[in-house]
């Protein structure tokens, strides 16, 4: 379509490498084979970001690997920013020198 995108993401590993390198592989291919993501491009990030967990904890468990990620993705169509994310990555918009706030980070102390 003629339709602009762009996609940009960012993973923090925890325990390791592993789970960051499986998203950054894996994340924009789930995202951008969604059947949604034309319509909707914010639930393809959230079922994108659920799948690509799926296959890497089923990879972890064969492998028995013991690290995790958090994750931050930014999803340009047209005018409009998707963000997703998962745990304490954040994203910041900064417009005509000022921060704006675009997330609540995830946190232990949150529910």
């Amino acid at each position: 379509d003629d339709v602009d995108r762009a996609y940009f993401a960012v993973f923090d590993g925890h325990g390791g490498v592993d789970a960051a390198n499986y998203s950054a592989t894996h994340l924009h291919v789930n995202v951008g084979l969604h059947k949604d993501i034309v319509k909707n491009p914010a639930e393809a990030l959230k079922c994108s970001f659920q799948k690509t967990d799926e296959m890497f904890l089923f990879k972890a468990k064969r492998e028995k690997l013991r690290s995790g990620t958090t994750g931050v993705s930014a999803l340009i169509v047209g005018n409009k920013l998707h963000i997703a994310w998962l745990g304490d990555s954040q994203v910041m918009l900064v417009q005509q020198g000022k921060a704006v706030t675009l997330m609540e980070p995830h946190k232990p102390e949150r529910e």
